[in-house]
């Protein structure tokens, strides 16, 4: 791919940023291209260096903010002609609910993973609290001179099931984060090709 379709490419997945930020990125991995360039690489090789468009994308997605991509969006692009008004308020009944039950539940799927999440790590201090009282009881019953080998037992499987929820707890915490950054990503890709997928 040379330079000139590279930009063009570029430019077209930069659509739903501000024209003045589209100019700016535009110019900025148009000078990267010819810095590696003068350095004796070739265009195809400069950018293979800078990254594929989707990666490019990516990154910008990753730097701009939310916000500034939602007013974008928003913005009106021209005037709406009175049929439009005219279907947009009487369709107001129709798309808003849609619009509000479909955010909701998005929003109620996303604090499901965190509750479970939450619910992952009451059980394992539960676990954990289990077993420091078996390892009680063992001693309290040891000193009267009964001995309750179950309760060593229940104490040592208590907290060896603690420490394994422990490392699950970790993990999925981990992965319910990298999802929350890539849809994160994700909806700040959509803004940024306007729209279209």
């Amino acid at each position: 791919m040379k330079k000139k379709e590279f930009l063009e490419e570029l430019r077209k997945r930069l659509k739903g940023l501000p024209q003045e930020d589209i100019d700016s990125r535009i110019n900025f991995y148009s000078e990267m291209i010819d810095d590696r360039v003068e350095e004796g690489k070739t265009e195809e090789e400069a950018i293979l260096d800078v990254g594929g468009i989707d990666g490019v994308v990516s990154d910008i997605a990753k730097d701009t903010p939310l916000v500034s991509l939602v007013k974008e969006k928003i913005k009106p692009k021209r005037r709406l002609r009175g049929f439009e008004i005219v279907l947009l308020i009487l369709g107001f009944p129709l798309w808003f609910p849609l619009l509000m039950v479909a955010l909701i539940l998005f929003l109620v799927g996303y604090f499901v993973l965190w509750i479970l999440e939450f619910a992952l790590y009451v059980v394992d201090t539960a676990m954990l609290i289990g077993s420091v009282g078996c390892g009680i009881t063992f001693l309290l019953n040891l000193k009267d001179g009964n001995i309750f080998i179950s309760h060593l037992g229940f104490g040592c499987l208590a907290f060896a099931a603690f420490w394994l929820l422990l490392i699950a707890c970790i993990y999925s915490t981990k992965g319910v984060v990298k999802i929350t950054k890539h849809n994160a990503i994700a909806i700040k890709s959509w803004f940024i090709r306007g729209g279209k997928d």
